[in-house]
């Protein structure tokens, strides 16, 4: 039998398939397409020429992007994983090209994103032998993968490659690395398909402590739900829902966990912790008891972690027992999926639609809002946010880079559906989002996608713009230019006596032109009316383009809680 006659394999009877011979490298196209990638993005080397040649002849079955560099390739793959919930896969050669991957891996660890990297590495008999392109791949990403995996028999990859699948998606999802040498790639073995990879089971929460957290729920008389990105992940937005409606009780989020519910939801009270609004934080301040629902209570919420809602009991709600008592140390712990134990909670506990609680939450709303433009004619952070939010409609996908551009469409963009912002919280990897923004239109064609980003983010993943243009995949990216390394600066300003030292990089770059030279369009706006016709007509383009947006460099993140302090050290502005 041959490769051709047994490409339909694996959607047959069990008793008609019957063991083939293939190279390792055909393995590896074949199992990809057994657990249901369709989409690889990849970038072809000497150690995985083989993989690559098997990939060419299953293009009827997966479709392979090559990005303009490898770790933006690993950033594309994570943010395809995030929009579409599947696993996203990154194939890289040995050498610079798997080290290339670790950023975007450490990113997908710490953002728990599911993703399976294949390296290529030298053949077995040049391992331990500094060869050229050598590296141990292995070594190198343990502390940022889930596991990592190298294959010493062709006869284990496809079992390998299967396993590969179920720890990156099982549980708390993350990266896990298959490390292939070269010339297990050109073996042959006897293969018969391994079958789908099976999440692995968690067990339930037990009865006695869901009964506990009920009774301390219904006993509480300002409670506070804070989500986190695992409730997004889990696909528990609407037991999120239900459960906080029907209890009436406020929810804060994370940054990862911003559009588990509508930001217009009147429950809503968006982002709690450094850059959080003040309500979220008035909230956390005040409640007696909080639930935390798939966060880890990391620094940027907690920043001073023994007083972190002081007056408050703690429930914790994680499938991940390492993250119980972490970081602040919790009354009750309930490990399972979110949408299992939120649905479960919410079948047990009274309902409460009205307190006195929510209306003390109202009024310090209404009393301390979010801060406003310094000047709304020119180009603004959050004069930009309303005209992406009014003209790309709630379908759009918002991805973001990293720094004030991120903490401003954080705290002003009206998200209305979970996955649809895809943005670096946990490694804070400036150069994420253009390799990102390019997986996401790759997992949903049909939506807009606009990257929001700083020109300091911008300048560290620019070249992907040549892998949106040649791959059809468009992308808005909309630069916030200051000139300056703006939230760097803006601790210079706040915690340095403004000794602005080496954060006004001095770049002469021409972005729209940059945009026009690598196949796109380019845009230039300094004032709010140029910014909105330029944006209507590059969503109208169906083109990639790059919006250059002039902003003030003294336009800075706020309110603020200084690093290492707690809610009540808000900063509202600065002076």
């Amino acid at each position: 039998m041959n490769l051709t006659e047994t490409r339909n394999m694996t959607d047959a009877p069990d008793a008609a398939r019957h063991p083939v011979t293939l190279t390792g490298a055909q393995i590896v196209a074949e199992v990809l397409i057994e657990q249901g990638a369709d989409t690889v993005f990849a970038y072809p080397g000497g150690s995985v020429l083989n993989i690559f040649d098997a990939l060419g002849a299953r293009s009827d079955r997966l479709r392979v992007l090559l990005p303009a560099h490898e770790q933006g390739g690993c950033h594309a793959a994570d943010g395809y994983a995030r929009v579409s919930g599947k696993c996203g896969v990154m194939i890289a050669t040995s050498g610079p090209g798997a080290t290339n991957l670790v950023t975007g891996l450490a990113n997908a660890y710490m953002d728990s994103v599911p993703l399976v990297a294949i390296t290529g590495n030298v053949t077995r008999a040049l391992m331990g032998r500094d060869s050229f392109q050598e590296v141990d791949i292995c070594g190198v990403t343990m502390p940022i993968t889930k596991h990592g995996f190298l294959v010493q028999r062709v006869e284990t990859l496809a079992e390998t490659l299967k396993e590969a699948f179920a720890i990156a998606t099982s549980g708390r999802p993350g990266p896990v690395l298959v490390d292939i040498p070269k010339d297990i790639t050109a073996e042959t073995c006897e293969y018969l398909p391994v079958g789908r990879y099976r999440e692995r089971d968690h067990p339930p929460v037990k009865d006695n402590i869901l009964r506990q957290a009920a009774d301390m729920i219904a006993r509480s008389k300002r409670p506070l739900l804070f989500c986190g990105g695992g409730v997004v992940r889990a696909g528990a937005s609407d037991a999120l829902r239900a459960f906080a409606e029907k209890r009436g009780i406020p929810v804060a989020s994370s940054l990862m966990g911003l559009t588990a519910l509508p930001s217009s939801h009147p429950l809503m009270l968006g982002m709690i912790g450094m850059h959080g609004t003040p309500v979220s934080n008035y909230a956390g301040e005040e409640c007696d008891l909080l639930i935390n629902a798939g966060s880890r209570f990391s620094d940027r919420v907690a920043g001073d972690r023994k007083r972190f809602a002081p007056n408050a009991r703690l429930i914790h709600l994680d499938i991940d027992p390492s993250e119980f008592d972490k970081n602040v140390i919790c009354d009750l712990h309930l490990r399972g999926d979110a949408g299992d134990i939120l649905q479960k909670l919410t079948g047990v506990v009274p309902a409460n639609t009205g307190n006195d609680w929510q209306n003390e939450i109202t009024h310090f709303k209404a009393k301390h809002p979010m801060p406003e433009e310094m000047e709304p004619l020119r180009a603004n952070p959050r004069g930009i946010l309303r005209a992406i939010a009014g003209l790309a409609g709630n379908d759009a996908l918002i991805v973001t880079d990293v720094g004030q551009h991120q903490m401003w469409t954080a705290q002003y963009y009206p998200f209305a559906k979970p996955r649809s912002l895809i943005t670096s919280g946990g490694l804070g990897a400036m150069g994420f989002g253009m390799g990102a923004a390019v997986g996401a239109k790759a997992a949903a064609p049909d939506r807009p996608v606009v990257l929001i980003t700083g020109d300091g983010s911008f300048h560290m993943d620019m070249g992907e713009i040549a892998a949106s243009v040649t791959e059809g995949l468009p992308v808005v990216a909309v630069v916030m230019n200051n000139g300056v390394l703006g939230m760097v600066r803006q601790w210079q300003r706040m915690f340095y006596d403004a000794r602005f030292s080496y954060t006004t990089p001095g770049r002469k770059t021409d972005f729209a032109k940059l945009a026009e030279a690598l196949g796109g369009l380019g845009f230039r706006a300094d004032t709010m009316s140029l910014f909105t016709a330029a944006f209507k007509e590059a969503l109208a383009s169906g083109q990639t383009c790059v919006i250059d947006c002039v902003i003030d460099p003294d336009e800075n993140v706020f309110p603020m809680i200084p690093p290492g302090k707690a809610g009540n050290d808000i900063v509202y502005c600065e002076g």
